[in-house]
């Protein structure tokens, strides 16, 4: 039977996200119209610095950062803490490079998602839907990771089946997202964005005290595992693909629509330079903390065999059940806060890319309310439904994920931004060639220099986009003066 010491902190913050909600759903609602797509959405544009921060990194961190590469970490040791360091700049890079051009080409447009961006950009019915499908499948696959590691999560704390965990969490986010749009997602990606912190830093001193000191863990881990206090972990981390990490989670993150469209939403200029400095503090304060518990409890909970399964079990052995209760939400707001932003992205590119702007123009804004509390809704329960049977290790789901998120739009999305040349033929062909290629280089599992399959695929994409720019029709001339003017 489960702790119910734990059990009552984990729901009582679980009830807190319903009622945030709940209070943003009022909000909503009384917005009519393209004002109601605004703030469903996208929150009316009016982000402060510290949420803008917050809930990109609420959105960037997940079950992968908070499960997975903790628990990867925990069998290789200091190499993967490396890798994971090289997602400091991830807020930096996004808002730094995207933000203020982004924000104001977006509110001229009022585009509440990326695809409206591309449409405008582009102006090609091929490239809309061809980015609508992308996000929908990539972010189906990352959602399930999410969900399962919510799941497993539950499961390992509470000691109930992990069906029952699945259950209680699923419908958890798919209430709070449905009902309440961006401005719950943005203001529970706050909260859960401060739960993270705090949890990481209990976790991390709870770690230390329970082995004896950080020299003592230090020592015993040289003795049990020396090859886990290299960079490359003896070997089992190849150079090349350390290298290509810098890609994949560095540079590559200026593809992520999920991060992306918070470009969209700040109110500011100050509260965007504000959020890359608190931005790029947290992630890297959140990184390493995380995956450091990982190497140094593989000392105190040794032979833990599911490497997903390490941060839970070690959170249960250096803290009171209470404790644990409380700061096992941690993990939880990292996965929830992922797994919202996808779900209200995936619903907005059904409503706005798809639907409005292929046969419903003149929807009421009463019915815009319904189907997106319904559409929001029914991609959670089929997401829901996928997570039954999970995989076995969380990271390459959503590795996998994001590689085909960035192979379908960092080109498109970066150079429609500041190459005038770019245009339709460029950006349709760097999406299929960029897509095609990840999907061969991973099903077939080809390396090239040893790299991840993301490298190839983003030179891939990038020549296409180039070669079509050149063959392609030029851009008209509003589309220059709106963009470049």
């Amino acid at each position: 039977m489960g702790n119910i010491q734990i059990i009552i902190p984990m729901i009582a913050y679980l009830t807190l996200m319903l009622y945030i909600a709940y209070r943003s759903n009022k909000v909503a609602i009384q917005t009519e119209g393209k004002g109601f797509l605004q703030e469903y959405f996208i929150g009316g544009r009016s982000m402060g610095g510290f949420v803008l921060a917050m809930t990109l990194i609420a959105t960037y961190t997940s079950a992968s950062s908070f499960i997975g590469g903790p628990g990867v970490a925990y069998k290789l040791g200091l190499g993967w803490v490396l890798l994971a360091m090289i997602q400091v700049p991830t807020a930096f890079i996004t808002l730094g490079v995207l933000g203020k051009k982004f924000a104001i080409i977006s509110r001229k447009i009022e585009a509440v998602t990326v695809t409206e961006y591309l449409r405008a950009r582009y102006k090609s019915d091929a490239v809309v839907i061809l980015s609508s499908i992308a996000i929908l499948i990539f972010f189906s696959a990352a959602m399930i990771a999410q969900f399962v590691g919510g799941a497993r999560l539950f499961q390992t704390v509470t000691g109930y089946p992990y069906i029952v965990g699945l259950i209680i969490f699923g419908i958890t986010v798919i209430i709070y997202t449905a009902v309440g749009g961006f401005r719950a997602v943005a203001l529970t990606d706050a909260i859960q964005g401060i739960v993270m912190v705090f949890a990481t830093i209990f976790l991390f001193f709870a770690v230390i005290k329970t082995g004896g000191g950080l020299e003592n863990i230090m020592d015993s881990l040289y003795q049990i595992n020396p090859a886990a206090l290299t960079p490359d972990s003896g070997g089992a981390i190849a150079k090349p693909f350390i290298l290509s990490f810098w890609i994949l989670v560095g540079f590559a993150v200026l593809g992520l629509p999920q991060t992306t469209i918070r470009c969209m939403g700040f109110k500011d200029s100050k509260s965007l330079h504000n959020a890359m400095i608190i931005g790029t503090i947290v992630v890297g304060f959140l990184m390493l903390g995380m995956h450091l518990i990982g190497v140094l409890g593989s000392v105190i909970v040794p032979n833990i065999e599911v490497g997903d399964l390490a941060v839970p079990t070690i959170t249960l052995k250096v803290l009171h059940p209470v404790l644990a209760g409380i700061f096992i939400a941690g993990p939880l707001a990292a996965i929830m806060s992922t797994v919202d932003s996808m779900l209200i992205l995936s619903a907005a590119t059904i409503i706005k890319d798809l639907y409005i702007n292929y046969g419903g123009k003149d929807i009421s804004s009463k019915r815009i309310s319904k189907l997106s509390f319904y559409t929001t809704a029914v991609l959670g329960i089929i997401v829901f439904l996928l997570s039954i049977k999970p995989p076995e290790l969380l990271v390459w789901i959503n590795l996998f994920a994001f590689g085909g998120l960035e192979a379908a739009f960092l080109w498109p999305t970066l150079l429609g931004l500041y190459w005038k040349r770019g245009n339709a033929t460029g950006a349709l062909l760097s999406m299929a060639t960029g897509i095609a290629a990840y999907f061969y280089f991973t099903i077939q599992k080809v390396k090239w220099l040893g790299m991840h399959q993301i490298v190839p695929t983003v030179l891939i994409s990038l020549l296409a986009f180039i070669i079509g720019s050149y063959i392609g029709k030029k851009n008209d001339e509003d589309t220059i003066k709106l963009f470049f003017g």
